[in-house]
């Protein structure tokens, strides 16, 4: 066995540019909508005009007229398939009877497709499709949650992958009930939309014989591949889906999407390559994050300790499945309190059904919760970092297990002191500079550890190139350029000497890219990978004749520079070409899978951590918000590339400020429609919403939660970030804001 320190190197650790990047920034990168297809057709869909009801009769005579139209696809004239026959589910599914479009002549939610026009250009589809008349029998419709709170229900089924909520612990009503100090309020988050830059998109390149090509946007190319192959009856032979570039999904990328049955199915049926592409405004009848209600009680001591933690939630789901987040967990997690009692309940709603968006729940629950932890410090007069280093939890006190490693005191020192905590004055509307209100707040974040077992490939050619296969996805995250480093480590390369392959249905099997647990589960495997092929390079170096590696021990040669050298002895080696040459390799090639620690697992649990501090400037008279300085101090084990991974935090940041202040669609309920379906109404941050974003990596060594030491980074950024800002108004208005986003109206009406 190689006694190797995994991913310790040149590499690892610094911080490099996408090995991508040019690709991106010269347009060489292609997305799904961009491959080219012989005789391509594209298509356009038509969606409902109302949220609930049937199909009276719909008119495709004078669309199918139009020149260059080639079908007009409906539930009436659909072709059938396996998944009309029995209720095929993916592996992101929420349970429930996943939504099959042009199924039958009803409409279940406001925007569903119910037509695809098909013509030879894109023009003339989508010229095509506004003469596809439609006449409704409409039913009465519910998407106020608001007024569905009474029939909210406990999911009978759990979501795999998603906690329920944790047991309760002692009597929290009657420790609530006996408490010196203590506060209940209810918190609100508004509907929030992905809204990445890529809309979502499916490229079905006909190959004959029943063979498909398919280009998806997605987050996990075999995962729609094995949609496609269940819900059409197809052999995993015949089709093949590559998704080597993603623009953002945030999550909504993670369930296949309708846009690619209806491009798999009109291609079969017409036996063409098909392209369908979503609009900005189509995007909006994708999942979302939904609309959520929470109470937070709670109650403490006069020195601060809490005595009793309670947090109800409730969501809305879809009338056909049941969508469930991790959002009241939280706080059983983060402080330590003998009584504790959650509760999370799902309504039913006519929309279509929510989706996982970055950090799915707990930018949810963990704003409500850091929100009451700021009030509670006000009530008792507190500094709020001391309140929750008095109330610091040393381990999972849901699961009565410890922590693999956790950092987070460290965030809250080394982030206050980063920020200038000690000049905040206490006081709310004490901090001013001429018309506008100075205020600083904080907030813990966390976000789960998590690791899927994944598999990948590495292949080491003669000249001494390496190339890594993985079916993984990466959506800008910079997983392309961080397995590139720990592979160039790990054989002791130069970077540009090594090669990604990701998003491929045929590579080494991978799970979606999702919950933050791409760089530990991949990353990991790819470090199995290599290792297995540094083994037999290495055996192969010793037994040439001659070999100045011969009766070197394994655990003594070192590879560096594209060589292999005794450890104290540079001069006594071999380049890896003359090693390959010698041996009369061509390639050595291994495939190795990584998992998590089923040990570990049994007692411990996995975490990332971290403290969010944000200045805010607010116009006392006119109530705007300027967020003008955040700190986000983060412990995440291991940082594979310091670049990349600020980048991550600085995009979860910035999408942290548009749930603060700016991002909520809206909803008229009249109608039952998302109303500002466009992004010149649905707000998000841009440049000059963004002021000073400092991101600081705290040093956290973490053995157990993954092979090489690695945690998640792409949620932890997002997470606490709304309740720092929401504090910070607190403190600078004296103003309590716990309904999200805190727009101007809200300020000057509070």
């Amino acid at each position: 066995m190689l006694n190797a320190e995994h991913t310790q190197g040149a590499h690892v650790g610094a911080p490099r540019s996408r090995v991508d990047g040019r690709l991106k920034v010269t347009g060489a990168a292609r997305y799904a909508a961009e491959f080219p297809a012989d005789s391509l057709l594209h298509g356009v869909i038509v969606s409902s005009a109302v949220t609930r009801g049937k199909i009276k009769r719909i008119h495709t005579g004078d669309a199918k007229a139009q020149p260059g139209v080639v079908e007009v696809f409906t539930h009436e004239n659909r072709p059938s398939t396996a998944w009309f026959d029995y209720k095929y589910r993916d592996e992101t599914a929420p349970p429930g009877s996943p939504f099959r479009p042009l199924y039958d002549d009803e409409i279940q939610f406001s925007g569903q497709a119910i037509a695809l026009v098909v013509a030879e250009t894109f023009e003339a589809a989508r010229a095509a499709a506004m003469l596809v008349r439609v006449e409704y029998t409409p039913a009465d419709h519910a998407t106020n949650l608001d007024l569905q709170l009474d029939e909210a229900y406990v999911p009978p089924k759990k979501r795999n992958g998603i906690k329920p909520p944790p047991k309760p612990r002692g009597d929290a009503e009657a420790a609530f009930a006996a408490a010196p100090v203590k506060l209940q309020n209810e918190y609100r988050v508004a509907i929030e939309h992905h809204n990445p830059m890529e809309p979502h998109a499916t490229t079905v390149v006909w190959k004959g014989g029943g063979k498909l090509t398919i280009h998806d946007k997605t987050q996990g190319s075999q995962n729609s591949q094995s949609y496609v192959t269940n819900v059409f009856g197809l052999s995993a032979d015949d089709v093949e889906v590559i998704s080597p570039f993603v623009g953002g999904a945030f999550g909504s990328g993670l369930r296949p999407q309708h846009q690619l049955f209806l491009a798999v199915m009109a291609a079969l049926q017409l036996e063409r390559s098909v392209r369908v592409e979503l609009t900005r405004d189509q995007t909006f009848t994708l999942g979302y994050r939904p609309c959520t209600i929470q109470q937070v009680s709670l109650a403490a001591n006069r020195d601060g300790k809490l005595q009793s933690v309670m947090h109800n939630a409730t969501a809305g789901t879809s009338r056909f499945e049941d969508y469930q987040e991790v959002v009241v967990n939280w706080s059983g997690l983060l402080y330590d309190s003998p009584n504790a009692s959650f509760d999370y309940r799902l309504a039913k709603l006519d929309t279509y059904t929510p989706s996982d968006m970055r950090a799915p729940g707990a930018t949810l629950g963990v704003f409500a919760l850091e929100a009451a932890m700021d009030e509670l410090s006000c009530e008792l007069g507190m500094d709020p970092i001391e309140l929750r280093l008095r109330n610091y939890a040393d381990r999972d006190e849901n699961d009565d297990k410890a922590f693999t490693s956790k950092e987070l005191r460290a965030c809250y020192r080394q982030g206050a002191e980063r920020f200038g905590w000690s000049r905040r004055s206490s006081k709310p509307r004490s901090m001013r500079e001429g018309r506008e209100l100075i205020g600083m707040g904080m907030a813990s974040g966390v976000w789960e550890a998590m690791m899927q077992k994944t598999a990948a490939r590495a292949t080491l050619t003669a000249d001494g190139k390496l190339e890594i296969a993985c079916a993984t996805a990466d959506i800008g995250t910079g997983t392309y350029t961080i397995l590139a480093q720990i592979a160039a480590d790990a054989l002791g390369l130069p970077l540009e000497r090594v090669s990604v392959k990701l998003g491929d249905s045929s590579l080494p099997k991978s799970p979606v890219e999702g919950g933050s647990w791409t760089a530990a589960s991949a990353g990991s495997a790819v470090q199995a990978a290599c290792d297995s092929v540094k083994q037999a390079l290495l055996t192969a170096a010793r037994g040439l004749e001659g070999s100045p590696l011969a009766n070197v021990d394994l655990d003594r040669i070192v590879l560096r520079d594209g060589r292999a050298e005794v450890a104290a002895h540079s001069s006594a080696g071999l380049a890896i070409e003359d090693i390959m040459r010698g041996a009369g390799k061509q390639k050595l090639e291994a495939e190795e899978s990584a998992a998590p620690s089923k040990t570990a697992m049994l007692t411990h649990v996995g975490y990332t951590h971290s403290a969010v501090f944000a200045e805010v400037r607010v116009d006392e008279e006119l109530g705007v918000v300027r967020v003008t300085r955040i700190v986000n101090a983060v412990a995440a084990g291991k940082i594979i590339n310091p670049k990349t991974a600020r980048s991550q935090i600085l995009g979860g940041v910035v999408m942290g400020i548009g749930m603060a202040l700016e991002e909520e669609t809206l909803v008229d309920h009249h109608l039952g429609r998302f109303m500002n379906h466009n992004l010149a109404e649905y707000h998000v941050p841009v440049n000059a919403d963004i002021h000073d974003i400092d991101v600081l990596f705290v040093e956290e060594h973490d053995e157990m939660v993954s092979p090489i030491g690695v945690k998640g980074l792409g949620e932890i950024g997002i997470v606490g970030t709304a309740a720092a800002i929401a504090n910070a108004i607190h403190h600078a208005t004296g103003k309590r804001m716990r309904d999200l986003p805190i727009t101007i109206d809200k300020i000057i009406g509070a």
